[in-house]
Order: C-alpha cells, then structure tokens, then sequence
C-alpha cells in the first residue's frame, strides 16, 4: 500500500513519522520511507532550488512544476517499483502538498496543480492519506524561516490549511483526519489504529 502524511507546518509529522517507523521496526514490518521533495538523487537536487532563501525571484508556476519534476523521478524510481514489489510505502508529502501550497497557499489553483501533477505521477495516488489536523494559529511551529517556503506569511498557511480541508471533501475515504495531542503518542497511537483499519499495517 502507498500511505502518505499531510499537513501545514509544524503540526508534527516529523515526530509522528518516526513514531511510525520505530512501531514498524519492533513489530517486523517492512516499509520504504521517502519525503517529497525529495528521496532520489535528482528529486533532492530539485528540492534544494526550491527551498533555497537566494531563489526569491522564482515564480509560483515555477515553484510548482519544479515540485511536480521532483515527484515525476520519485515515482518512477522508487514509488512504483517498490509498490510493484509489493512493499509498504510512506510517503512525507505528495501530491495533495502541491495542492493545498500551491494551488491554494500561491493561488495557482488546484485545478491547475492537479493537471501539472497528472503527467507526474502517471495514476499513482496514495491508497491512504494521514492529514494532521491542526490550524497554522495552533500549530507547534519552531523557526519559521528556515528556507524559502516557511518565510510565507500567516495569511499564506490559512491558504493553504483551507486548500487540505476542501482536498478532504473532495476524497473523503482516502483521507484520515488526526487531530494532534499534546501528548505525541497518544496521537501516534491514533495514527498507528487508524492505518491498521485501513489494512495498511498490522
């Protein structure tokens, strides 16, 4: 199965990815981790243009053709073949990012995001999308202007949290709304329950 983790900036999903990964490893489960941008030689290359502070002169549409570039080599190099191998794959980021951050967050438009990204992952979509749920006033976000993306202003995350919750509508099954806690293995206990349901885990 293809499971992906979404969500705005600093709502956790670095810690819960971990979270997952160590479950997975005690348990004797196997699983290919790779983030987006990102996880192949070329795709990392893309991603360090996209995030570098010094590329301010770079156009949204831009922006996200290179994040489709990115994802186009990381599914024909790793998520397809691991998938036809029949190996479990999380995914930090995908598709639904270029949406909401693009599409909504730059104004782009999701319809256009989408048609950029339907070359890109030739039908590859997640068979389960984790979305933590956590507005960007709430949001644990540490330094907000670490590179390119996270320098955006409020405004610009309201965009993009509303642009995930109409994605939501929108594919209703394929998503699992987590809310985070406090407490971070209360919510990746919720992670884990929820992607044993789905069949992805046991």
């Amino acid at each position: 199965m293809f499971v992906t983790f979404e969500g705005s900036e600093g709502v956790g999903k670095s810690t819960q990815l971990r979270l997952l990964k160590e479950y997975l490893f005690r348990t004797g489960q196997d699983a290919v981790y790779i983030r987006e941008p990102g996880s192949t030689d070329i795709s990392e290359q893309i991603r360090g243009v996209i995030l570098d502070k010094a590329n301010s002169a770079m156009t949204d549409m831009t922006e996200a053709m290179l994040y489709a570039a990115s994802r186009a080599q990381l599914v024909r190099e790793v998520i397809k073949p691991a998938l036809a191998l029949g190996k479990l794959v999380i995914c930090d980021r995908y598709i639904d990012s270029s949406v909401a951050y693009q599409g909504y967050g730059r104004r782009l438009g999701a319809d256009a995001v989408k048609k950029i990204n339907a070359f890109a992952i030739d039908g590859c979509m997640p068979d389960v999308t984790i979305f933590l749920d956590l507005p960007p006033k709430s949001n644990w976000r540490g330094d907000r202007h670490a590179d390119r993306i996270e320098e955006q202003p409020d405004d610009f995350f309201e965009r993009v949290y509303r642009g995930y919750l109409d994605e939501i509508k929108l594919s209703p099954t394929r998503f699992v709304r987590i809310k985070p806690d406090l407490d971070k293995l209360v919510t990746s206990k919720n992670i884990i329950d929820a992607l044993r349901q789905r069949g992805a885990i046991r």
